[in-house]
């Protein structure tokens, strides 16, 4: 497993500190608080599975913008003969490892894309993916899947964009000195940034929701 750890790179304007304190509480909503009372941050992993390389992401939500904790690759023994279970099992011991050791509050998954040129690649994804939905609910924390199309859409604004184009806009968020290596970390990382994205957007609802039944009183 290889990984790119305590990455200082914060963003700090993109959003305000009400604004987090605000998604915060918005997890206690949503039952994802997995403690009595309510952490100050919030960590969330976003997970590119795969049989040769599986990449993760870890990002923190502070009052002062959203923080790279630490991103990398899970690297498996090669395919030989009928190694299959004994892959998913190093699968399931290194991914469990990272999430005991970052206990994120919740696990962001790219849902299966099925291709009709390569039917044989969805069933081999279906396989790691199946090991990380385990993990996720033996160890008693949230899985949210998202489309590849809406993570692109969120964070390059376009739900066609190459993996280049994913790994730039990583590095723009993050103010990385390079592009994620490989785009397996990108799309990990892009993964939990979506769903950070679709929590602002919701708060931002409630927020409305909340403005206009004060207005009414």
């Amino acid at each position: 497993m290889s990984a790119l750890a305590g990455n200082p790179s914060i963003l700090p304007s993109v959003f305000s500190p009400a604004f987090w304190f605000l998604t915060l509480s918005l997890f206690s909503l949503h039952s994802l608080v997995m403690a009595a009372a309510p952490r100050p941050t919030a960590r969330i992993i976003g997970i590119d599975p795969g049989l040769n390389l599986t990449g993760y992401g870890v990002v923190e939500c502070r009052a002062d913008g959203v923080k790279l904790i630490e991103a990398g690759v899970i690297r498996l023994p090669r395919s030989q003969g009928n190694n299959l279970p004994a892959r998913l099992e190093s699968l399931f011991n290194e991914l469990r490892g990272v999430i005991r050791e970052f206990r994120p509050r919740a696990v962001c998954l790219e849902e299966i894309y099925s291709h009709s040129a390569f039917p044989l690649t969805s069933i081999l994804m279906g396989h790691a993916r199946g090991v990380i939905c385990l993990i996720a609910q033996m160890e008693g924390i949230p899985l949210v899947s998202i489309s590849a199309k809406r993570i692109k859409q969120s964070v390059t604004g376009n739900g066609n964009a190459s993996k280049l184009q994913v790994q730039r806009a990583v590095q723009n968020f993050f103010s990385l000195h390079r592009t994620p290596d490989p785009p397996d970390v990108a799309d990990a990382l892009a993964a939990a940034l979506c769903y950070v994205n679709t929590l602002r957007a919701k708060v931002i609802k409630e927020k409305g929701k909340q403005q206009r039944r004060g207005g009414m009183q």
